[in-house]
């Protein structure tokens, strides 16, 4: 008798979560689609979009409806694309991306994720020149395959393949990344993760009270509806020493 509320509770955390991306992911469409167009053949960014949403089951005609609003078919849709910068306990460089109606409440919000956490809100271009644009894919690692994903990924378009840590990174330019990403899928791997990111240029270490104040300050501001990416140069590896 105790297992249905938590099941309905469960439930209703996972559904919570859903709508969370979902709204994020409509609204990455919605600007793809009104900066580059409503065709996602001619449309890189959207094309990107679209496979997200798809990799998170957002049903179909939900894109279209997101694709229809950027494209004005739906009403206009006013999303300003905003990146905030700041820096965490420990010295960490954090990067936010955000798409709101209305920036005044974002930045708010985004001050408040810092602020309360041991961090600070910096000046545009205060941590942007530690990370650089990258597409950036993650296969299981595996001895028998690693030669065959490195000629794949390097015949298509990758600029590096990594071994290591129980992975393979590949990395490649983001005018590139559709490209490898669909030869490796074409020859039957599977990709774990695929994305363009912003990837930092070094790793900052903290441990202890300084990476759980870190956790959090990433952690509210993932929380935040207006909030798309997340990026920071933290190397959380020690946390628990």
């Amino acid at each position: 008798m105790g297992r249905g509320p938590s099941i309905a509770a469960r439930k209703g955390a996972e559904d919570a979560r859903r709508g969370k991306l979902f709204t994020k992911l409509i609204r990455e469409i919605t600007v793809a689609a009104r900066t580059g167009g409503g065709d996602p053949r001619s449309n890189a960014r959207l094309r990107l979009a679209l496979a997200k949403a798809f990799d998170a089951n957002m049903p179909k005609d939900t894109a279209e409806r997101a694709i229809k609003r950027g494209s004005g078919e739906l009403g206009d849709a006013q999303y300003e694309e905003i990146r905030y910068e700041g820096y965490g306990p420990g010295g960490v460089a954090i990067m936010v991306d955000c798409m709101t109606d209305n920036p005044t409440r974002t930045v708010a919000d985004v001050r408040h994720a810092f602020s309360k956490n041991g961090g600070n809100l910096g000046s545009s271009g205060s941590v942007a020149y530690l990370f650089s644009e990258i597409g950036q894919i993650f296969l299981a690692q595996d001895p028998a395959k690693e030669e065959q994903i490195l000629e794949v990924a390097l015949e298509a378009g990758a600029d590096d393949v990594i071994s290591d840590a129980g992975y393979i990174e590949v990395l490649s330019a983001p005018t590139a990344f559709e490209a490898v990403k669909n030869a490796l899928i074409a020859k039957g791997f599977e990709l774990l993760q695929a994305d363009v990111t912003m990837r930092p240029a070094t790793m900052v270490q903290v441990t202890g009270e300084q990476a759980e104040a870190v956790e959090r300050i990433i952690e509210m501001l993932e929380d935040l509806d207006d909030v798309q990416k997340v990026y920071s140069n933290a190397d959380l590896s020690g946390r628990r020493e």
